[in-house]
């Protein structure tokens, strides 16, 4: 089994180097990849050094698995050059999710979606993992209407340049700005680029990519993205208007049963899901689930993920261990 990491030094390849480690896949050899600049510089894994190698390189090693996070332009160019070798790609870009001949995958919803067949494979942006996985049991249960999610986005998601404008901000260092404005002790409603309508990039992969991995384009969906100063992870603030009628209790314990999602909701001993308790681990954490009196059978939920785990990584590499499952 040849696994390569494409983007291996980077935030979430380094990530994913970590996932790969901690879980029982039984990896014959390890390939780190990354630009030329990088070409011959160290990682570690298991332990054990391992070279950084270049793209065509590791094309040439024909790995089982590329797990590729290296920016969209990179997964456009090399994506099919790996899939030419046999190689199965997941790529955690955003340049393949919408593509109408490419699977979108959660695992947890939608694994069995996966042929022999599906050589490049979509892994879905941080913020969306979270919600859906969240509402894939909700819609079965209840039918879903509408979704209002304000999003509140760790810096961690836009890379090590974001994260040290952040850090220099705080010690007062001259840097060079990744965002418009200052990140540090200010929230910034401007995640990725701005698109249609008013909207950033980043609120229409939430609307779009929900419908594609629900399979269900009827669902109504609206989103606010935020960048805040913290690291542990990304919030979300969902309103939820159902077709039929709840309980408060039996949502809480949908939500409990459902595979990589816990409830902490106790407001008498303040426990609630937040970045700094949810980094470092790969549940999708919900919690202030309330009742909203404003609307028809509507409900309010806080959710919370490490995106650089759940959100990127450790999706990716789960992925990867229902390929060697089932089909590889």
């Amino acid at each position: 089994m040849k696994i390569a990491v494409v983007g291996a030094t980077g935030l979430v390849g380094g990530v994913i180097l970590k996932v790969l480690e901690e879980r029982n896949i039984k990896i014959d050899q390890i390939i780190p990849v990354a630009s030329e600049s990088s070409i011959g510089k160290k990682v570690i894994f298991k332990g054990t050094e391992h070279s950084i190698i270049g793209l065509q390189h590791a094309v040439n090693k024909k790995p089982d698995i590329a797990l590729f996070s290296a920016g969209g332009h990179v997964s456009l160019e090399w994506a099919p050059k790996f899939a030419e070798v046999g190689t199965y790609v997941i790529d955690n870009s955003s340049a393949w999710r919408m593509d109408p001949d490419k699977s979108l995958i959660v695992p947890e919803i939608n694994a069995n979606a996966l042929s022999k067949d599906d050589k490049i494979i979509a892994n879905p942006n941080c913020s969306t993992i979270q919600l859906v996985l969240v509402l894939a049991p909700l819609h079965k249960q209840y039918k879903i209407k509408r979704v209002v999610v304000s999003t509140y986005q760790s810096v961690t998601g836009s890379g090590m340049k974001a994260v040290n404008q952040m850090m220099n901000e705080r010690e007062g260092i001259e840097h060079t700005k990744f965002y418009p404005h200052k990140i540090d002790m200010n929230c910034i409603p401007h995640c990725d680029d701005f698109k249609d309508m008013g909207y950033t990039k980043e609120e229409w992969k939430l609307v779009n990519e929900t419908k594609k991995i629900l399979s269900d384009n009827s669902l109504k969906l609206t989103s606010t993205c935020v960048r805040v100063p913290v690291m542990g992870g990304h919030s979300e603030s969902v309103n939820i208007e159902f077709e039929k009628d709840y309980k408060i209790g039996d949502v809480a314990d949908l939500l409990d049963l459902t595979l990589s999602v816990k409830v902490e909701d106790n407001i008498i001993m303040n426990l609630y899901p937040m970045p700094i308790t949810a980094e470092g681990k790969d549940e999708v954490f919900v919690g202030r689930i309330r009742r909203d009196f404003s609307a028809k059978n509507a409900i309010n939920l806080w959710i919370v993920s490490d995106n650089l785990r759940k959100g990127a990584a450790t999706n990716a590499v789960q992925i990867a261990e229902y390929l060697i499952k089932n089909i590889l």
